[in-house]
């Protein structure tokens, strides 16, 4: 009996997390719904084959340290998930433990161990960007002779313009594409912000004659649609980017060494800006980023590749000078 009142007490936990707390009480975005729903499913999954327990058999008690722990090298070394993605899963359950923890006192001991288990730290490389000609020629290679190559080349375009996520441009519709007056796109990202962003003439022209041979009939009708007019995803988006880069490449070598994203483009829009002189501050914004210490990432990636300029630009005949410390107690902090 008491192991039937405990199942039962973790499905109504939970449903009441997604219901209540979620949706309800913080109100937070689809994508978070979607993304916590997604973590909860693999671990269900997960501790059927683990614990040899049914979903509807899940006690939160079994939601404990060593748990978690076998959870997140589960996700890591079968599943092959990154560190940020461990960390993304972990950061699902801790949010349902904190939400279960005052309403199961029961479990609090248990809670408590499970909130300890730490995030992983990880390295932070440089973000890989392109150069505007690789740019351009990307967002060149689709056919506009075609209906598929005509959407291919607006929502690239797009991309780079808006230097905006993938998801973001994916869920716009007609309502938020202004092209009378100062052409603009209104776009929704992270936690339910929106922003507006100004369009390039050769934007706003290509998005016009999309527009037109998309004959939308409805204010939310999606801009870039598939062939059966709903949003397209974010594989299908990667798949038509891949075959505009491999066009690309034939007259751009450098492309075929490089893994290019959606998110790549999303980078080369910032740095690009950066290098054009636009302010850092205004850059965060328009990439909507919600810290703007984020986009000290592109001021550090620009440095690296003056400093990469400057040594290929030094005379062959000059020496690299090297610091030497003035004394043994510098020298021991200099092999620290």
């Amino acid at each position: 009996m008491h192991k039937h009142i405990a199942a039962t007490s973790f499905a109504v936990l939970l449903q009441r997390f997604f219901t209540e707390h979620l949706q309800q009480h913080r109100a937070v975005s689809p994508r978070t719904i979607v993304a916590y729903r997604d973590t909860f499913r693999l671990l269900l999954t997960f501790a059927e084959r683990a614990l040899g327990r049914e979903p509807q058999d899940f006690l939160l008690t079994d939601l404990n340290a060593k748990f978690i722990l076998g959870f997140l090298d589960y996700l890591e070394a079968e599943r092959k998930n990154s560190s940020r993605s461990r960390n993304a899963r972990l950061a699902a359950v801790r949010s349902f433990l904190k939400f279960a923890a005052h309403h199961d006192l029961s479990a609090l001991d248990c809670i408590q161990h499970a909130l300890a288990v730490p995030m992983k730290r990880f390295d932070r490389p440089l973000p890989e960007f392109l150069s505007r000609e690789e740019i351009q020629a990307i967002l060149d290679a689709p056919d506009t002779g075609t209906w598929c190559g005509q959407r291919d080349r607006a929502l690239l375009t797009t991309l780079y313009n808006t230097g905006a996520r993938v998801s973001e441009v994916l869920g716009l519709t007609a309502k938020d594409l202004i092209l009378e007056g100062t052409p603009a796109v209104h776009i929704y990202g992270k936690g339910r912000k929106q922003r507006s962003v100004p369009l390039w003439r050769s934007t706003a022209s290509l998005l016009r004659s999309w527009k037109r041979r998309l004959n939308t009939h409805g204010a939310n009708d999606y801009l870039f649609p598939n062939r059966w007019g709903t949003a397209m995803t974010r594989s299908n988006a990667a798949q038509r980017l891949s075959l505009a880069v491999a066009q690309a490449a034939r007259n751009h070598p450098r492309l075929k060494t490089h893994t290019v994203s959606p998110h790549s483009i999303r980078h080369s829009t910032a740095l690009h800006l950066l290098q054009s002189g636009v302010d850092i501050t205004v850059i965060a914004l328009w990439l909507g980023h919600e810290n703007p210490s984020t986009t000290h990432m592109y001021i550090e990636a620009d440095l690296s590749m003056k400093e990469r300029a400057l040594q290929r630009l030094k005379p062959l005949s000059a020496k690299a000078s090297r610091y030497k410390p003035p004394d043994q107690l510098m020298q021991f902090l200099v092999t620290l």
